[in-house]
């Protein structure tokens, strides 16, 4: 029997394109965030905090502080010293483990860790977006790859936890570059991985691009089935993929705010089923099926993505076998995203 290990308490603290020295060509934070101002007073901080601590569960694991949607490295320095001050002293009394936050590669330098030492900050993720220069600089990122190889390596030698953001679909990417990018990443080994889908936001460079038709974004199946093949690249590798696609806000699923592209409130669970649904086929393949109906187990947590959205997976493997009856039934002997078939 295994024990269980609660997930962290994520207390997100947004700061859209605050501390960004431009605005690049997919993003447009304001958007994705719903929020409008750029960094928050001390007071509007603790109101974050501690609303979000007020609901804090008793079953919940480490509570850590994010500053996320902006390029916080990239703050001037007073700012960074007000916003790291009063995270601290969450910290300080026991109400949080420790900060996290988000920021570019090109701004990990020895000025701007020297000034975050001394804070208990433990986990940096870097928005890499992508390994290719010629897609960084059609996507308006202001750095190269090189820039992410030096800034994981002093990140590795000042000891963070290390998270990379990477996104398919830019200007100028390809399944082949965004494969490149992935196994580049892996090259890293950094903690985890997050993988974004580029959509088309209001207000962006992109999405006066796109209605130039300049900008093809990827439809929603492709994207689909080429992040399930970068997640599996990760896996192999070992590297926790923590997220694929946005997270569904309000403001972010209004149909004014995506324009375009591959985008789904359960864009994660559509890369599962895919795996669930490749790993089904190869088995009953493999074992062979003696009748018209067949018996699918898996763990208690995956019924809904072997069943795929709206029972897609299901009426899949019905017509690719010609099978009357699919029973998908919880198994608490299976781990992951292993799977049995009973024919």
């Amino acid at each position: 029997m295994t024990s269980f290990t609660p997930r962290p308490f994520i207390i997100p603290v947004f700061l859209p394109n605050a501390g960004c020295p431009h605005q690049c060509a997919f993003c447009n934070q304001k958007t994705i965030t719903g929020i409008t101002s750029d960094v928050p007073s001390s007071e509007e901080l603790h109101k974050v905090i501690n609303e979000y601590l007020s609901h804090k569960g008793k079953n919940r694991g480490e509570t850590y502080i994010a500053f996320y949607g902006g390029n916080f490295m990239g703050l001037n320095p007073e700012q960074m010293e007000i916003l790291l001050s009063e995270a601290s002293k969450y910290v300080k009394d026991g109400q949080a483990t420790g900060i996290r936050m988000s920021t570019r590669p090109d701004t990990i330098t020895d000025v701007t860790l020297a000034a975050i030492e001394g804070y208990p900050v433990s986990t940096i993720e870097l928005g890499v977006q992508s390994m290719n220069d010629a897609v960084l600089k059609a996507s308006m990122r202001g750095h190269r790859a090189s820039d992410t190889i030096e800034a994981v390596h002093r990140l590795k030698e000042a000891g963070y936890e290390i998270g990379l953001q990477m996104m398919v679909g830019l200007p100028e990417d390809n399944e082949a570059t965004s494969i490149e990018t992935a196994r580049a990443i892996a090259d890293l080994s950094p903690d985890f991985i997050r993988i974004y889908p580029t959509v088309v936001l209001k207000n962006s460079l992109l999405a006066r691009w796109y209605n130039q038709g300049i900008y093809k974004p990827m439809d929603l199946d492709p994207c689909v089935t080429l992040v399930k093949e970068i997640y599996l690249l990760f896996k192999e590798k070992n590297i926790r993929v923590i997220r694929m696609g946005l997270q569904e806000t309000e403001d972010l699923v209004k149909d004014s705010s995506i324009l375009a592209g591959p985008y789904h409130p359960a864009f994660g669970h559509m890369v599962y089923s895919e795996i669930f649904l490749d790993a089904a086929v190869a088995l009953i393949e493999s074992e062979g099926i003696l009748g018209d109906s067949v018996i699918i187990k898996v763990a208690p947590e995956n019924i809904s993505m072997m069943r795929g959205l709206k029972n897609k997976n299901v009426e899949i493997l019905k017509n690719r076998f010609n099978l009357k009856l699919i029973k998908i039934v919880p198994d608490s002997s299976m781990k992951g995203e292993q799977l049995a078939i009973v024919c």
